[in-house]
């Protein structure tokens, strides 16, 4: 028994660890006739999503630059997120949580299933958007509460089989135009795999010792 026990701890601690890891969110463009913008877009903008313990989750809208840019509004998709706790811009430019001019992400209909933002689940930069908005080497986090008994791993895995996805209206290019980006399914992580092969193995180890 004492094996066992030790067993479980040791799973305890090791699903701790996985839940405090970031998963990386990439993006394509659902814009046609702008290929360039498409493939700057695609190319420096992401999304870290973290643990923040305690039924909270952030998701960090990440414009690593080079290429002049600006994220002018940020759309989610349903999921497992319960209630839109706070936006903040990396330089503390202004934005608007809980709304946004469109309310829906630009093109949003064109992708399979539609893209239709979860009402509240928004936000945008204030006027100007060009100047507010993630531009070049700044970030936005935007922070969640999940529904009660959710937790990371539920919105790994709604981020992974298409139970909520992530939108964004990007402008400014150098060229004058705009794109949307919906995020692309996000693969559950080896860790977890990992994390239940083991639990098996060192149950089937434990229950060894005990016969």
């Amino acid at each position: 028994m004492k094996t066992l026990s030790r067993a479980v701890g040791a799973l305890a601690l090791m699903s701790a660890a996985i839940s405090v890891q970031a998963a990386t969110l990439s993006f394509f463009c659902i814009t046609p006739g702008y290929s360039t913008d498409c493939g700057i877009a695609e190319s420096q903008i992401s999304v870290e999503l973290t643990d923040l313990g305690g039924g909270y989750v952030n998701f960090q809208f990440i414009n690593a630059g080079p290429a002049i840019s600006s994220i002018s509004e940020v759309y989610f998709d349903d999921g497992a997120l319960f209630a839109l706790s706070t936006v903040t811009h990396s330089n503390s430019d202004p934005w608007t949580a809980g709304s946004a001019n469109p309310g829906n992400l630009p093109g949003g209909n064109t992708v399979s299933p539609p893209f239709v933002a979860t009402q509240g689940f928004l936000a945008e930069s204030d006027p100007s958007p060009s100047q507010n908005g993630v531009r070049p080497y700044e970030y936005l986090d935007v922070q969640f509460q999940l529904y009660s008994g959710m937790t990371y791993g539920d919105v790994v895995n709604d981020l992974a089989n298409g139970d909520l996805r992530v939108g964004m209206h990007v402008i400014a290019f150098s060229d004058g135009g705009s794109v949307s980006l919906v995020n692309n399914p996000v693969p559950v992580p080896a860790a977890v795999w990992l994390f239940g092969s083991g639990l098996l193995g060192l149950v089937g180890v434990a229950r060894r010792k005990q016969l």
